[in-house]
């Protein structure tokens, strides 16, 4: 027990006292924040499970069930809803001071390809968990979404089916995202965020952009206190955001997917639609380009950062040209973003729908649960649950 207890302490000993060159920094949250809000959609998405069922006949009604009758049900569905929103926002934030920081370079080249696999497994959590509730707008929005894979080359309708289980969207589509998103992702998100961080440690911290390597060494600080006193404050302020927004303005769960609605304009994520507009401009003989060419060169270029920017130079405003590529493309994202929701209020078709869409979604959360809507199957597990001799 004694040998045990050692270790431990070493561990946390390494841990708390490992040095921050520079000293410690709010720039620094941003990590141990991704950390929290992953503890935090794990802790939600547990207590989600435990009612939620896969398919096409009930998934729908068990999100409702959640959201009308589950104590706090809707609250802890609003936190895992901002929650994955939250996790976009901050490793927004944390890619972009890992590379304004220039702290891709040196010995960090395998650091920075796992941040991007984390980074592409977060858009992927995010998708997979889109259909879940498989309500009007997770069943069309994500139509679009599996429908972009017909671009591909020779294997885009094969890909389209294997991952809707058919030809056709239904409870085979519902029980494969429910696997990626319940299982496999985050299975691969623990392991990539394990490697993430063995290498940070490995490499150490790199530190503030000002200063000659052997100023910082003399100036640097422990973990402990300071840095855990921010990495904490910031903690507590997403646990605050996140509540209040679950508190004031849950998040709604619109009528059940009807697929035979043709009327429906779907809409993405706020954080898919610059690239839901970006399709829009890729709809003749040039798709292929614009969905696919383009966005790989670009997703290229970003992941081989390291092997590309060799100069040891770290300071931004050394930077111009890398930096300006970065600012630009972020600006023309936002730019796209705004310009679909401009088009959205504009367009003398599309806005009266989707006023339309929106009263329905305020209309179904008015109504009260019925769970005669749900099912012979779990009418039966209601009924014998409440009234056991009936249900025999």
């Amino acid at each position: 027990m004694s040998d045990r207890r050692k270790r431990v302490g070493s561990i946390l000993r390494a841990v708390l006292d490992e040095a921050i060159p520079g000293g410690a920094s709010l720039a620094y949250v941003f990590g141990s924040g991704l950390l929290y809000l992953l503890l935090s959609q794990i802790i939600t998405g547990m207590f989600l499970v435990l009612y939620y069922v896969p398919s096409a006949d009930h998934a729908h009604t068990t999100v409702a069930y959640i959201t009308k009758e589950v104590a706090s049900g809707s609250f802890i569905r609003s936190i895992h809803a901002y929650g994955s929103s939250a996790i976009v926002i901050v490793l927004l934030l944390h890619v972009t001071q890992t590379f304004l920081y220039g702290s891709y370079k040196g010995r960090r080249k395998l650091l920075w390809l796992a941040g991007c696999a984390l980074f592409a497994l977060m858009l992927g959590m995010s998708f997979t968990g889109y259909l879940l509730p498989w309500d009007q707008k997770a069943y069309f929005a994500t139509t679009v979404g599996t429908n972009i894979l017909t671009y591909v080359p020779f294997v885009g309708n094969s890909l389209k089916t294997l991952l809707r289980g058919g030809t056709e969207m239904g409870t085979l589509t519902l029980s494969r995202f429910f696997v990626f998103h319940v299982f496999l992702i985050p299975a691969c998100i623990f392991a990539f965020v394990a490697i993430h961080v063995f290498m940070f440690r490995k490499a150490g911290p790199a530190g503030p952009v000002q200063g000659a390597p052997e100023a910082l060494k003399q100036s640097t600080e422990p973990f402990y206190p300071k840095q855990v006193l921010y990495d904490v404050a910031f903690a507590v302020l997403i646990i605050a955001c996140l509540g209040l927004l679950a508190h004031y303005a849950p998040v709604e769960l619109g009528p059940k997917a009807n697929p035979v609605d043709t009327q429906y304009v779907p809409r993405p994520e706020w954080y898919y639609v610059p690239v839901f507009q970006w399709l829009k401009y890729w709809e003749s003989g040039l798709a292929v380009l614009g969905i696919l060419v383009i966005p790989a060169f670009v997703t290229l270029l970003f992941v081989a950062l390291p092997f590309l920017d060799r100069r040891p130079e770290r300071r931004p405003w050394k930077r111009p040209v890398s930096v300006s590529i970065y600012g630009f493309v972020f600006i023309g994202l936002g730019a796209m973003g705004a310009i679909s929701h401009r088009n959205d209020l504009r367009d003398p078709n599309i806005a009266p729908q989707l006023a339309k869409q929106r009263a329905d979604v305020q209309a179904f959360m008015k109504k009260p649960f019925e769970p005669e809507l749900a099912g012979p199957s779990l009418i039966a597990a209601t009924v014998a649950l409440t009234n056991p001799v009936a249900g025999k």
